[in-house]
């Protein structure tokens, strides 16, 4: 299979192991939420009845009083009182075989062909940190909700791109699934691609 380069009379040629998948949406969907609920920051911290101050006494005696029984002040039942299920920090992280991730990753990518979301370019760079410089070159190849994947981390181009709303700039090692499903269109380096063809395919 060959890809035209933008701006270019060559193209690449890609494996079909990569861009000739059928779209596998329940595993994207679960490398998605995993994706997700790793970033999670899971530091939630409630006190329970055994962790509140005060409630060490019994309020009133058992019997006689005519009021319902109490053993504390701090029960989750009282106004004041501790919370019946406090939340703890916990890790939100779900385990995701590197074989399914490899997998929902090059579906993402076959998907993103057959929907023509794919932009190959020969390079995508700045010379100098400058968002106007950036947009010009940007507005040559791809709309402003793009995620621009190069093969070595460029400082000034992520400076450049950086105030640009809808717009990410990432190398490969900085792929994930959330960005490339929520782009409207993928630019993406010669080399990259080559690189994401050692990766996945």
């Amino acid at each position: 299979m060959d890809l035209q380069i933008h701006g270019s009379g060559t193209a690449v040629a890609v494996s079909d192991n990569l861009f000739g998948r059928d779209f596998n949406e329940s595993l994207v969907h679960q490398a998605v939420v995993a994706y997700m609920a790793g970033g999670r920051a899971g530091t939630k911290a409630q006190k329970s009845r055994s962790e509140v101050s005060g409630g060490g006494i019994k309020p009133w005696r058992q019997k006689g009083s005519g009021r319902a029984r109490a053993g504390s002040i701090r029960s989750p039942l009282w106004r004041g009182g501790a919370r019946a299920f406090a939340a703890k920090p916990r890790s939100y992280a779900q385990k995701l075989n590197k074989k399914m991730y490899r997998a929902a990753m090059r579906s993402i990518f076959s998907e993103l062909l057959r929907q023509d979301r794919l932009i190959v370019v020969e390079r995508f760079s700045v010379d100098e940190p400058k968002t106007k410089l950036f947009l010009a070159t940007l507005d040559g190849i791809a709309p402003r909700n793009a995620l621009i994947i190069v093969a070595e981390a460029n400082e000034s181009l992520w400076l450049a791109s950086r105030n640009v709303p809808h717009v990410d700039v990432t190398d490969v090692p900085g792929l994930d699934p959330v960005r490339l499903v929520g782009h409207e269109k993928i630019v993406i380096e010669a080399a990259a691609l080559k690189q994401i063809e050692e990766w996945l395919a």
